[in-house]
């Protein structure tokens, strides 16, 4: 006869655990995962895309947009077109400025996104810029480009679409480059304009009668002139 014994019986095995833990992943991790396969397949289709009378001319597009010398260039030639030309490269340098500390000592150093693997895409040797050393996300020229290219544009309307475009292009030929994922580029875009408006924001608030006429060259009522030059 087999004696008695007094272990505990084993749990039953959890039918619904791998169904449960694929619901976890559908409504958490997998988001984020999907959203970083799309932009892992845009990066891919742009790379495998030939274009060689392009990869020239957006090669030196993304170099020449290194540290900010385009909207530099900009504003210099705009500070020869009188007051509001100039209050107008004020405000796009500013802006710029700000654009660029948020995505290199800020973003950069929380999200710590790897830059894409240029090799494994086979990215045409024709294209190639050196590859920056910090993080990729988000596009740090793409920010400045486009918050110089939105606060200027606030200021002095004219500038609005061909600096958009320009700002636009810089974005691509980042990508087209190598060195960045789409998403990079967007969420660069998003920051830019962001910063334009806090620097056209604090231009408004500051207590410098010069700083203060850029916001209001960009369109600020007479009676909001007035309160801010009250308080400060």
């Amino acid at each position: 006869m087999t004696e008695p014994t007094d272990a505990a019986p084993e749990p039953a095995p959890d039918a619904d655990g791998p169904r449960r833990a694929r619901e976890r992943e559908r409504s958490g991790g997998t988001v984020l995962g999907e959203l970083r396969a799309v932009d892992g397949a845009l990066y891919a289709a742009v790379a495998a895309t030939s274009t060689p009378t392009l990869d020239r001319a957006l090669r030196r597009l993304s170099r020449a947009a290194d540290h900010s010398k385009i909207s530099f260039g900009v504003a210099g030639v705009l500070a020869l077109g009188g007051a509001r030309a100039r209050r107008a490269a004020l405000a796009g340098l500013g802006a710029a400025a700000v654009a660029s500390a948020s995505a290199n000592l800020l973003a950069k150093r929380l999200v710590r996104r790897a830059r894409p693997d240029r090799e494994a895409a086979r990215v045409t040797v024709g294209r190639l810029v050196p590859m920056p050393t910090s993080a990729s996300f988000p596009s740090g020229h793409t920010a400045s480009a486009v918050a110089f290219a939105t606060a200027v544009g606030v200021v002095l309307p004219a500038t609005a679409v061909p600096l958009g475009a320009l700002a636009g292009a810089v974005g691509y030929a980042r990508v087209h480059t190598g060195v960045h994922y789409p998403g990079d580029v967007a969420a660069g875009a998003v920051l830019g304009i962001a910063s334009a408006a806090a620097a056209l924001a604090a231009a408004a608030a500051a207590p410098v009668p010069g700083v203060r006429s850029v916001y209001a060259a960009a369109g600020t009522p007479p009676s909001a002139a007035r309160g801010v030059k009250r308080r400060g």
